[in-house]
């Protein structure tokens, strides 16, 4: 354990030095560094793909589940995909030193805000190396300096992933120690970040309900994260209920494990009897199994009867709970009761209806006529997400590259005194 506080240390001064370097870097130095780190992808493919089958042939020894297996592997087409998400972010615009309008004030001096970086980020996640490619480059464009803590199963991966940023971040001039990865696989490493206060000022976490889970009872390191995604759809009595359909189906198996996936279904008692036979059918062809409040099995007894269980669950796989509800305020009051805040949406073709649910439900994100597996930074304009954040103070919804960013006070006079 001493030696591996040691080793954060070192990389958490290493990444304060950098950060104050990364802040005042011209945003054309910080692209022409993410389009080396892309170019240097291509160029080292059989290299990386090398480390990368050291995690895979671990991977099953372990006999780790065959889909994470899936997420470890950097194919031809995922490497390529990390080199275009690099110069997609290269062509964004830097969102550091933008200001916002600034207003004059009667004695003459000017006030406004101007964006600036978080400072030092540390990620957190599990099996997906490419999240260290995407991790970088986003804390990168943003001005921030980034500690990576990978999982264990992916750490050859990530280690040769590291070794190209860092050839990408001298090409262009920058401090190489602006991205840095923990080379270890000890878990204690998580537990020293969240409490890494002198040298970490926030970390986001992407990885299973444990890992949030435990950061938010240990860290003291502030945390931009999400817990759970227990998304609901509201089929309201105003709904074009094809429409509606067509929406709940998308919104639930667009894909199962995302956290912007459906988990609940709220529909309105008028329009029970006309929707939800036809939608429980088009459910039960696509393989979800449903669990329903007394009145919904009255429409369809096929559901298993659902418990509180059910609608706390995020259940991440094809099991969608039902519920009828009398009205719009039973259907908030659902939501506000079993829901995570993240993601929530209604179909409507009432305006009134609409915009009372947009208002009154305390979510990241609200929708109308949209499915909740919208909620992803590239379907916002953001171009890319770090993560997606129920937090109310700071970033909120999908964070991107605005989002590693804070807002700091700029003032212009020209000797004016307060008297």
């Amino acid at each position: 354990m001493t030696d591996l506080a040691t080793t954060l240390q070192t990389l958490g001064q290493n990444a304060r030095r950098a950060a104050r370097k990364i802040a005042a870097a011209p945003g054309a130095a910080k692209a022409r560094a993410l389009r080396a780190m892309a170019d240097l992808l291509v160029e080292s493919r059989l290299a990386i793909q090398a480390e990368n089958l050291r995690d895979l042939e671990a991977a099953r020894r372990r006999e780790l589940a065959p889909a994470m297996v899936e997420r470890l592997k950097l194919s031809d087409r995922a490497i390529e995909l990390m080199a275009e998400g690099l110069r997609q972010i290269a062509a964004m615009p830097d969102p550091v030193g933008q200001r916002t309008a600034t207003e004059t004030r009667p004695n003459g001096m000017q006030v406004g805000r101007m964006r600036v970086p978080l400072g030092v980020i540390g990620i957190i996640y599990e099996s997906r190396p490419n999240v260290t490619i995407d991790a970088a480059a986003l804390c990168l464009m943003s001005g921030n300096a980034a500690i990576l803590r990978g999982g264990s199963e992916a750490l050859h991966s990530n280690l040769a992933l590291a070794r190209i940023v860092r050839q990408g971040l001298e090409a262009a001039g920058l401090p190489a120690d602006a991205i840095q990865v923990v080379p270890t696989t000890d878990r204690a490493a998580v537990g020293l970040m969240g409490n890494m206060t002198e040298y970490i000022d926030v970390i986001v976490p992407r990885g299973g309900k444990g890992l949030v889970a435990a950061l938010e009872r240990d860290a003291r390191v502030p945390l931009i994260k999400h817990l759970d995604g227990n998304c609901h759809v509201y089929v309201d009595n105003r709904a074009d209920l094809a429409q509606a359909q067509t929406i709940a189906i998308n919104a639930k198996t667009y894909r199962y494990g995302i956290c912007g996936a459906m988990e609940t279904l709220l529909v309105h008692a008028d329009v029970a009897a006309e929707f939800l036979p036809a939608a429980g059918q088009a459910f039960e062809a696509r393989g979800v199994e449903l669990r329903g409040c007394e009145r919904t099995r009255r429409y369809l007894p096929e559901a298993k009867p659902a418990t509180d269980e059910d609608w706390a669950a995020e259940y991440l796989g094809p099991i969608l709970a039902v519920k009828v509800v009398d009205d719009l305020d039973e259907a908030i009051d659902h939501i506000e009761r079993w829901g995570s805040h993240h993601t929530d949406a209604i179909v409507t073709r009432d305006l009134n209806h609409a915009a009372r649910f947009q208002r009154e439900v305390d979510s990241a994100s609200v929708l109308v006529n949209l499915p909740t597996c919208f909620a992803d930074g590239y379907e916002y304009g953001l171009g890319a997400e770090i993560g997606i954040s129920t937090n109310k103070l700071h970033a909120r919804g999908p964070v991107g590259l605005e989002g590693l960013t804070t807002l700091k006070w700029v003032l212009l006079g020209e000797g004016q005194t307060r008297g």
